[in-house]
């Protein structure tokens, strides 16, 4: 990542007290479309989230939230257009220094995510940002999309799969002969 934070949203730490503090965000068609590049997806077309911040025991900091995205991608097989609809929940709690261990004991197996409490700010946008990279689905695929046989490429007519030389040569690709001189 090169810094640049595509869909800034921070709250000050000093204003998160006990009682929950819920916050609802959502991206402009600017940040959607950063946000797109950084994952590599055709469009975002909605990007909202439900944010619900408090302090917890041990000076501690917890932040659930849930959010609602419509997202396009490049199907794996025929790079067409695919459509989805992403709804993911969330938790992650802020502690500072020693104060993970004080509060649980560290479970490699747990789902909870335990992060070093900043000084001033925590940027509520960039932990919905990470969180929908993770719910992106990594081999899009349309419904009808089928994968290339040696057969449906070249071959059908006579009956026999056709080698992968044969279709590189079909298409031009293949050892150039050098002149020498």
């Amino acid at each position: 990542m090169t810094g640049i934070v595509e869909f800034p949203r921070p709250v000050a730490v000093a204003e998160i007290e006990a009682v929950p503090r819920e916050i609802a965000i959502e991206t402009d068609a600017n940040e959607r479309a950063a946000l797109a590049r950084r994952f590599d997806l055709i469009a975002i077309a909605t990007l909202t989230a439900t944010i619900t911040l408090a302090r917890a025991p041990g000076r501690s900091i917890v932040l659930r939230g849930r959010l609602r995205a419509d997202v396009v991608q490049r199907c794996v097989v025929t790079l067409d257009p695919v459509e989805a609809r992403i709804e993911e929940g969330f938790e992650t709690r802020f502690a500072q220094g020693g104060d993970a261990a004080d509060d649980t004991a560290f479970d490699p197996l747990s789902d909870e995510i335990v992060e070093p409490l900043p000084d001033t700010m925590i940027d509520v946008g960039e932990l919905v940002a990470q969180h929908l990279g993770l719910a992106i689905d990594p081999y899009p695929r349309r419904p009808d999309a089928e994968l290339a046989t040696p057969e449906t490429v070249t071959g059908a007519a006579t009956g026999t799969p056709a080698s992968p030389f044969a279709i590189l040569r079909e298409h031009g690709v293949g050892r150039q002969r050098r002149s020498r001189s």
